[in-house]
């Protein structure tokens, strides 16, 4: 069970969770055991409100498949419990920044002050720097 908010919980009967070898150097244990997780999470078929579902599969994320199934790979860590825990947070945190909607920014105006103090380091700039020119008699 991955708790995502207070009221929405994802049921392990929604995440299919496979154990995997792990790529890479890391001797034989590497070679032996199968500690890397695949979390596999399909947004169609799962119990997130609708809202939840539209904000995922408007996510232009690689994790995503064009099927609309989330596949998360951990494999940071040596042991099997740790990376499942791994993929969890990653979803979840997937599943967070999806939702948060980003502020929309109201455009504003110079006020006349502003303006008006830039005009005038404008000109006190200009009369310094022609008053760095030759004087011709």
């Amino acid at each position: 069970m991955l708790q995502i908010s207070h009221k929405i919980i994802i049921p392990d009967s929604e995440l299919e969770i496979s154990a995997i070898r792990s790529q890479g150097a890391g001797g034989q244990n590497v070679n032996k055991v199968a500690t890397a997780i695949h979390l596999r999470f399909d947004i169609e078929a799962s119990s997130l409100p609708a809202f939840y579902k539209e904000q995922l599969l408007k996510l232009n994320d690689r994790r995503i498949t064009q099927e609309g199934v989330i596949v998360i790979k951990a494999q940071e860590h040596r042991t099997q419990e740790k990376n499942r825990e791994e993929a969890m947070h990653r979803l979840k945190q997937l599943i967070l920044n999806a939702v948060v909607l980003p502020q929309i920014r109201k455009p504003t105006k110079p006020t006349r002050s502003s303006q008006k103090k830039r005009l005038d380091s404008k000109t006190k700039r200009g009369q310094i720097k022609s008053a760095r020119r030759q004087v011709i008699d």
